[in-house]
This record gives C-alpha cells, sequence and structure tokens, in this order.
C-alpha cells in the first residue's frame, strides 16, 4: 500500500534526509586511494548516532554494515572490507538513516583519486540520470515517466540500466510500495500523487545489464564485468517542484542548469 505523509511525517523525514546528507559529505571527504571501505563504514555508523540516528542497513534482513560499499562491476550491496581502495577505482556508497521514527535513503558514486575519464562519465551521466527522473516526479505524472526519463538518457549514450534491482518507496520503512523501476515508458504505471517519498536510484552500467549475486548472498554484480555506477535520493511528491529530502537546498531546476 503506498502511503501519503503528512506534514509532521515530511518534516521528519526532511530532518533524516539533512541527516543523511552531512554523513555522506563526510564520507566524501574520507575517500581516497589507500583507505578501506571498513573505515568508511564505521565513520558512517559514528556520525549517525553521534546525531541521534540509527543506520538503517545494518541488521537489515541480516545485513551486517551501516553502509552498502560496492566496487566497479559491483552493483549493489556490496560489503565493507579491509581491503585499500585504489586509483581509480569506481565506488558506490549507499547509506541509510532512521531518524526520530522516519527515514532517508541516498547514495552516490565516486572515482577514487580520480584518474579514470570513461569511468567519470559514467558517474556524471548516472547522476544526470537522477535528475532527469526527479525532473519526472510530479503530482499527476506516472512512475513509468520516471523510468523512461533514466532509461532514454543512459541508453542514448550506450550504457546499460540494470532491470534486477529498482527505487522504491520509503517513509517509516525503508522499503515501501511502490517499486521505482529503472526502464519503462511514459505515462504508465502508478500515478503520482503530492506527499508520496520516493527513493529514486539510477543504477548504471557500462556495458550491459545483466547482473548476478556473490557468493556472500548479498552483493549484486554485472554479469559481463562491467564496471556500474549508483546515485540515489529521497524524493518527496509535491504539487509543483520535487522536494530532494536527502539534499537539502538543491531544485531540480538548478542540477539540471
Amino acid at each position: 500500500m503506498i502511503t501519503i505523509k503528512n506534514a509532521g511525517q515530511i518534516e521528519k523525514m526532511r530532518k533524516a534526509g539533512a541527516l543523511l546528507y552531512e554523513v555522506l559529505q563526510g564520507l566524501r571527504r574520507e575517500i581516497c586511494p589507500g583507505v578501506t571501505t571498513r573505515h568508511l563504514d564505521h565513520c558512517a555508523e559514528s556520525m549517525i548516532r553521534a546525531a541521534g540516528g540509527k543506520p538503517s542497513f545494518k541488521g537489515y534482513n541480516g545485513f551486517p554494515f551501516s553502509i552498502c560499499a560496492s566496487v566497479d562491476e559491483q552493483v549493489v550491496h556490496g560489503f565493507a572490507t579491509g581491503e585499500k581502495l585504489r586509483q581509480g577505482q569506481l565506488l558506490s556508497v549507499d547509506c541509510g538513516v532512521i531518524l526520530d521514527g522516519w527515514q532517508s535513503d541516498s547514495a552516490f558514486s565516486v572515482v577514487v583519486g580520480g584518474g579514470d575519464a570513461q569511468k567519470q562519465k559514467l558517474v556524471d551521466a548516472t547522476e544526470k540520470c537522477f535528475w532527469l527522473a526527479a525532473d519526472q516526479a510530479r503530482a499527476g505524472k506516472h512512475l513509468g515517466d520516471i523510468a523512461y526519463a533514466v532509461q532514454s538518457y543512459a541508453e542514448s549514450l550506450g550504457y546499460g540500466v540494470i532491470r534486477d534491482l529498482c527505487g522504491h518507496g520509503i517513509g517509516a520503512n525503508m522499503h515501501e510500495d511502490p517499486s521505482v523501476p529503472n526502464f519503462g515508458h511514459p505515462g504508465r504505471g502508478v500515478r503520482l500523487q503530492a506527499g508520496m517519498t520516493l527513493a529514486i536510484e539510477p543504477m548504471i552500467s557500462m556495458g550491459g545489464w545483466k547482473v548476478y549475486v556473490e557468493d556472500n548472498d548479498w552483493t549484486y554484480v554485472t554479469r559481463d564485468k562491467s564496471p556500474c555506477s549508483h546515485y540515489e535520493h529521497t524524493v518527496l511528491i509535491t504539487d509543483s517542484e520535487p522536494e530532494v529530502l536527502s539534499y537539502p537546498g538543491m531544485t531540480v531546476r538548478e542540477a539540471l542548469g
């Protein structure tokens, strides 16, 4: 069932999103060659708990970490490890917080230390996929409009859109209805209403879209081993411009220039 949030609930999600934004900005500053994703996981949990929140992911269906740290061909749900990051690796960090009973979910990708132009183009394209999708996240539009915005832009650049994974509704629970796919047809699917909150998350591959799950039963990997980028925010549907709850102050208009 899709839940429509009231003003008080939205304000709590806004505060959760603001906390998550600060956490991820802190992690961005930590990422460099030689750092471990286990260190990033520790930093994230420490920042979340210091602010009075809880990590959404840790313990969720048995997941053992506060962040998902996915490297290169890993799409999502990568485990934090003690292995040092290397220059030019593509790292995706996904994190969620619970604050006062309400959730926020966000992810970003970065080329560690820079130095790989093709991976950086993929990262930039994935971010633009999100903002194009967010621009469709308006009352009266449909989920298919969001999906088509991601698919049409990514595929126009020759990239693969991961189809086995999708975004989701979010609120008091991390995963709520509806599912938010990254491929589809405009004008189809659930009609969007003001007060809906969605985690929109393009997952875009430099190669094909097919994936498999590693032996840890969590981590998704591209079958062709091509690098994958992931970008996500929690978005509020309104009667006018969507509000990106996990990126305070940023508007779709500004992001798209």
